[in-house]
């Protein structure tokens, strides 16, 4: 990788989407921005200007590039030591935070390890494991966010495998997903594909308990609807990818509830895949999936059974978040020229809308937008997860775009980025963003500039959009 940093990397960028009461200015700056290139958000009107490598104020390693004025340090490195005596995992991915009753700000954050069978980096006690030949799980940082500077790390997970995205929920808890439908027949000591809940307040590692009724599939990301308490659900299957819901029987207890499966009305099987309309809102209603854990290990049978009920088919999704009213997600790499999109769901009634609010045209404008989160001022921070050189790219509710933050050290992926306002939203001092450095999934490409991190950024928010 080019470690230079100049201005025409500076305007190279993504395009995303907006939130809430700011959609139709969006939507036409981001019709604006497929058409002709990338809109740059200029100081003064939601951007930061430009950036330059900063040092990490832990031990001075310039490792990410940020706008003037901002700061951060690292903490909770793989292979370091935590505070439980277990190894720091490897691969960091979806994360939430969490502000306590004590001040403190606490992370829960996903580990995606992709080691065989008995041999990953997820330790601790062997009672919690759900699977003890399994190597992913979480872990939960606490942090002081006056200094920004960690208190304690611990293991909360453990006995998962490939713990990839997933969400926070109302009921402060963090709803964490294998991306992977294998088992019995690949090695494992069991089956794997389920969502787990991790609350936010427990202090040890919980027991690792399935969320079958969620569905067994390749999940990557959960946004729960804080005021239905509806849990949407994205499938990271390939082309073959569905959006789903699930509807508890009784809400926030997860053990039983409905299925369903988001279908285009008057539609059968609608493609998202191509020749898409960014600003069209397309009706849609929800088909129910009869058996959300199928004996088997195939891989599309989740999506099978609502392929049969002419549910939608999407590619790769992968993150999920709510906002003002709306679920956002990600195809990766959906689009003409699979280099992504960004979808919205607004629901109403028994059905809602749902909306292309940007393609990518290439990968030079938004290349491979993986996990994304909504900032406090309602723009939207996107994680880049594709080739060469790798971004947070912003929009702000206008549809213009800006350069965030650049990985200076590698060309591994952004992950798990989200705010905690841990005081009055408006002074900067109590607005953090967190965010991690992957770093590698596997032992064997393990490096000493690729070992995953957690990130504390902070500066003047009120400058920009963020």
């Amino acid at each position: 990788m080019n470690r230079t940093i100049d201005r025409r990397r500076f305007l190279k960028g993504a395009a995303a989407l907006t939130a809430g009461a700011a959609t139709l200015p969006a939507l036409q700056g981001l019709n604006l921005l497929g058409a002709g290139g990338r809109a740059y958000a200029a100081p003064g009107a939601g951007g930061y200007g430009p950036i330059a490598p900063v040092k990490d104020l832990r031990d001075g390693v310039e490792r990410i590039a940020l706008p003037k004025g901002f700061h951060y340090r690292s903490f909770s490195v793989s292979g370091d030591t935590m505070s439980d005596d277990n190894l720091v995992p490897l691969a960091p991915d979806g994360m939430a935070s969490f502000v306590m009753p004590n001040g403190t700000v606490r992370l829960v954050r996903n580990h995606e390890d992709r080691n065989g069978p008995g041999g990953g980096s997820t330790g601790g006690d062997e009672a919690t494991k759900y699977d003890l030949l399994g190597g992913g799980g979480t872990t939960t940082l606490v942090i002081d966010p006056a200094s920004r500077e960690m208190i304690r790390d611990f293991i909360s997970l453990n006995g998962t495998i490939v713990n990839c995205a997933g969400g926070a929920t109302p009921w402060d808890s963090w709803l964490t997903c294998e991306e992977t439908n294998s088992g019995i027949p690949q090695g494992w000591g069991a089956q794997h594909g389920y969502a787990f809940d991790v609350p936010a307040a427990s202090d040890i590692t919980v027991p690792a308990v399935p969320l079958p009724a969620l569905g067994r599939f390749a999940h990557e990301a959960i946004a729960v609807d804080p005021n239905s308490w509806i849990v949407y659900e994205t499938e990271d299957s390939g082309s073959t990818s569905g959006f789903y819901r699930f509807i508890a029987d009784t809400p926030g207890d997860l053990t039983s509830g409905k299925l369903q499966m988001l279908k285009v009305s008057g539609i059968d099987n609608y493609d998202t895949r191509e020749d898409q309309v960014v600003g069209v809102a397309l009706p849609v209603e929800w088909v129910d999936i009869d058996e959300p854990n199928p004996a088997g290990q195939g891989s599309e049978d989740i999506y099978n059974q609502g392929a049969e009920l002419g549910a939608a088919r999407f590619t790769r999704l992968e993150g999920c978040w709510y906002g003002s009213g709306s679920i956002y997600f990600v195809s990766t790499n959906g689009g003409n020229a699979g280099a992504g999109q960004v979808w919205q769901y607004t629901p109403a009634g028994a059905g809602g809308s749902l909306t292309l609010v940007f393609e990518s045209p290439s990968d030079d404008v938004l290349d491979a937008p993986d996990n994304l989160t909504v900032s406090p001022q309602g723009s939207i921070l996107l994680c880049e997860d594709g080739g060469g050189e790798q971004y947070l790219r912003a929009v702000n509710p206008s549809g213009e775009i800006f350069d965030f933050a650049l990985i200076l050290l590698n060309e591994d992926e952004w992950a798990g980025a989200t705010f905690a306002v841990h005081g009055p939203s408006l002074n900067p001092n109590h607005v953090t963003l967190f965010v991690n450095l992957f770093g590698v999934s596997r032992f064997s490409d393990l490096v000493p500039d690729r070992r995953g991190m957690t990130l504390a950024i902070w500066g003047p928010w009120s400058k920009g959009a963020l």
